[in-house]
């Protein structure tokens, strides 16, 4: 049998004026860290996530783990602090916390979203008051695959509890909850520009901050925390976090294209919605509301194991034998033998939506025949 072309899990796919961008870093001699491409990379993504009324600071970054451990130093966690994480998310949301010598605590998911349930997370900071006798110092939230959380009733609770949240949309560019973009609710927000994301700096990050002097805070640790002297005096430990002119330029082209990015995402996804529709089974991870629009960075599919007799690895396995790249969901932290003595906060439902589901190929660089072909032959292993 002839072996066809790879179809990949999420390409980078880039646009027209990418190389263009880069040739005038060269030109130019701005081969270093900083420039004219991050300072107008910065300026394209903050009037892409403005909205009216609202202020919105950018700091580009070498990746979006840099940006939550720039969070954290800034909202003064420290040795022995605690940090409420969502478990159901890649270990980078929470490695960040260990850096600061803090202790993550779980918490668990809810059915709508998949993302952390309100519920719980109330349970945690009440159950973490009495056994401490202080509240968590911040809860970093996760908007997974592209799905919104519930933020009204997080961000209620936040205030509730005077606890800062720190928004992880590093797979949300482009996704909205009630018309407002991901990433721009919390006291900081957080983007990836990993290669498999909507867009790519081919590495990169970004902190998104509500005020002028929290991004030039964020700007002065990213580049080693340089006191303003005409010699070089650090009174602080600083980071060398700032990306790079020319990963910038990639950025910048990346913008001109994100708007059709997200559309064609969110086509693919309607493609698999309606393709899978009537397949017993197989569901597909839809916006629970009309308040909630995913950019559908991923489509994810859940396997009802009552009703089809192979498991998700098993049909990952398949997929791969056909030259088809598919993902198992993130695996939750809670059950990562890394985290395995942090308190967790939960009901199962992170868990079995693990044991469950599978990412489908879903970057924008595909074509509908490609979108064809990876559903006839998930048809194929179910019949």
């Amino acid at each position: 049998m002839e072996k066809k072309n790879k179809i990949w899990l999420s390409l980078a796919h880039m646009g027209e004026q990418e190389q263009t961008f880069i040739k005038e870093a060269f030109d130019t001699n701005w081969v270093v860290p900083l420039g004219p491409n991050v300072n107008a990379f910065e300026s394209s993504l903050e009037h892409f996530l403005k909205s009216e009324n609202e202020d919105i600071y950018l700091v580009a970054l070498s990746s979006g783990t840099a940006a939550i451990h720039l969070s954290l130093i800034q909202l003064g966690v420290t040795y022995g602090d605690e940090v409420i994480c969502q478990s159901f998310t890649f270990s980078a949301s929470a490695n960040p916390i260990v850096y600061q010598g803090a202790k993550p605590i779980f918490v668990d998911s809810e059915p709508d979203t998949w993302n952390m349930s309100p519920e719980l997370l109330e349970k945690a900071i009440l159950n973490r008051k009495a056994e401490t006798g202080n509240y968590p110092k911040a809860i970093i939230v996760v908007h997974l695959y592209g799905m919104p959380a519930k933020m009204d009733e997080i961000l209620s609770l936040s205030k509730k509890y005077d606890i800062p949240i720190i928004e992880d949309a590093a797979e949300a560019l482009g996704s909205e909850y009630k018309n407002k973009k991901c990433g721009t609710y919390g006291h900081f927000g957080i983007l990836s520009f990993n290669g498999n994301k909507i867009i790519t700096t081919s590495g990169g990050g970004a902190l998104i901050c509500h005020n002028l002097d929290d991004a030039n805070q964020s700007k002065f640790y990213a580049t080693q925390a340089r006191e303003s002297r005409p010699y070089y005096h650090h009174e602080k430990i600083g980071y060398n976090y700032r990306m790079s002119n020319i990963c910038a330029g990639i950025g910048r082209g990346q913008m001109l294209v994100l708007p059709n990015h997200i559309q064609r995402r969110r086509e693919i996804h309607q493609m698999y919605s309606d393709l899978l529709y009537n397949m017993e089974g197989i569901s597909v991870k839809q916006n629970p509301t009309h308040e909630f629009n995913s950019n559908f960075w991923l489509t994810c599919i859940t396997i009802n194991e009552k009703h089809i007799a192979y498991s998700c690895d098993d049909i990952r396995v398949h997929l791969d034998n056909r030259n088809i790249e598919s993902r198992l969901l993130w695996k939750p932290m809670h059950l990562q033998p890394v985290f395995k003595n942090c308190p967790f906060y939960g009901d199962g439902t992170s868990e079995k939506i693990f044991n469950q589901g599978l990412c489908l190929p879903s970057g924008s660089a595909l074509s509908n025949d490609d979108i064809y072909r990876v559903v006839n032959e998930l048809k194929s292993i179910i019949k």
